[in-house]
């Protein structure tokens, strides 16, 4: 078969960025500052210090540099596992007849069995540089956390994770591979820390949310000696590390001056989407790019469709800095679907201002849809997807089956950000038919906002 483009684009190590991207730098109307919880005053270095390392915390309050120099330690890291290949997916074309060029920019292929490693190794590094011990961490389904436990076990560095506890119900083989490589793995909310006691307390069958495990994950940083809590996304330096994926993509892309008309990925916290339609967006920010940008999200914990951008707590025990952010109350706890890492009740505080001025799309899929779009592309492109990736995979396809309905050939890019090999027990259900699709009502989020803190709220 003749194919004018190479159905994987890789880089080569040469032309792999020298530099993580910034997007606040080129953002006219900037994302509003974090806020000190008692002063309602923009966070200092010293106020988050005490819970981030201190060049993560340099990192999250400049939104000034464009370029940030990646550490030529972090570059021989990434060679380990990147460049990430840029795929055509000539075979997802043609099994839906559609004239669009379809890409997706794939992050499954290390250990982690996703795109969470690109901020992992940076994390740790700094860690080890400041001369700290060990670090605590939350983990969804189990990609972070393991791609955590990574990159402390390359860096000889100690780590407890946090995992939601549906998510370990659900995925017990994520939680062997952290342990295989020395991290200590607990079901959260537990009885080993004072916030995970309160929210047993309050409701003793919960499966646990994101935020309640970043609760217990930064109770026990601030109670240990040089440890410090590391974050797997929201925060701006996680979306600057993540660059890394939209940066390749952008090149490779450049390389057979292919133009995307539409780039879509995943949302939950943001660090995978944010990741990929960073230079991209930044070219629409400069008036050079007309491109569309869309988020996905579970209809389960719908941050961007139903929330409200509002300053809110990062964590359900209110003992993290003010974010504002698209939320749906720091008390909200998602329905326990198998996309555990977007189930996280708040949302990039970039990505939330991009939706806000109108650049960024968003949309709400249910797990059936979306499983039922992740067999159509296992089945023409060979891959499982992580359930997570699938929701990007399920506007890739409605988008190119819009292109067949109307006749226009336009290039569609998508984040394929992990694997879903330890997800199985969300194929299962989809196979039995036993799948349950549960979208909060109207009452379930007002139970949500009425969690945000009352304080005032700029316009």
């Amino acid at each position: 078969m003749s194919r004018p483009i190479p159905t994987r684009i890789y880089l080569t190590e040469e032309e792999m960025p020298k530099n993580w991207y910034n997007l606040r730098a080129d953002m006219k109307n900037k994302p509003d500052p974090i806020l000190h919880p008692g002063t309602l005053k923009p966070v200092t270095a010293s106020d988050m210090e005490p819970i981030f390392c201190k060049e993560l915390v340099r990192q999250e309050l400049d939104d000034t540099t464009r370029l940030v120099p990646i550490p030529e330690m972090i570059q021989d890291f990434y060679l380990s596992y990147r460049p990430a290949a840029l795929v055509r997916a000539y075979y997802l074309e043609k099994a839906l007849g559609t004239p669009a060029e379809i890409y997706y920019k794939f992050e499954g292929s290390n250990t982690s069995g996703s795109h969470k490693l690109n901020s992992a190794g940076p994390q740790a590094f700094f860690a080890k540089e400041e001369g700290l011990t060990s670090l605590t961490t939350e983990t969804g389904a189990g990609q972070w956390g393991t791609a955590m436990a990574m990159a402390c076990g390359f860096y000889g560095l100690g780590l407890t994770v946090y995992m939601v506890k549906v998510s370990a119900e659900q995925k017990p083989y994520r939680k062997a591979v952290m342990e295989t490589y020395g991290a200590s793995v607990i079901s959260s909310p537990s009885d080993t820390t004072e916030s995970g006691k309160k929210i047993l307390q309050g409701n003793p069958g919960t499966g646990g949310s994101l935020g309640c495990a970043i609760s217990e994950a930064v109770e026990r940083a601030v109670k240990t000696d040089k440890c410090r809590y590391v974050l797997g996304s929201v925060l701006s330096y996680v979306l600057l590390h993540q660059s890394i994926i939209g940066q390749e993509a952008k090149a490779a892309m450049d390389k057979y001056g292919i133009k995307p008309d539409i780039i879509i990925g995943c949302a939950g916290g943001g660090s995978n989407l944010g990741g990929l339609i960073a230079p991209f967006m930044g070219e629409r920010l400069a008036g050079k790019s007309s491109a569309r940008f869309i988020a996905v999200e579970p209809a389960s914990c719908p941050s961007f469709t139903r929330g409200r951008y509002l300053y809110d707590f990062g964590d359900t025990a209110m003992t993290t800095p003010l974010i504002r952010m698209q939320t749906l109350g720091n008390g909200f706890i998602p329905s326990p679907n198998h996309a555990g890492g977007l189930r996280y009740h708040g949302m990039s505080p970039i990505l939330s201002k991009l939706f806000k001025d109108g650049y960024l799309e968003a949309r709400a899929e249910s797990q059936t849809d979306v499983l039922a779009a992740a067999t159509t592309f296992m089945k023409a492109e060979g891959i499982l997807p992580a359930p997570e990736s699938s929701h990007a995979i399920k506007a890739a396809i409605d988008e190119a089956l819009a292109c067949k309905q109307s006749g226009e050939k336009k290039v569609i890019l998508f984040g394929l950000s992990g694997t879903g090999y330890f997800d199985l027990a969300a194929y299962m259900a989809y196979n039995a038919n036993t799948l349950s699709d549960q979208i909060p009502t109207d009452a379930d989020l007002e139970k949500g906002f009425a969690t945000v803190p009352n304080i005032p709220q700029n316009a």
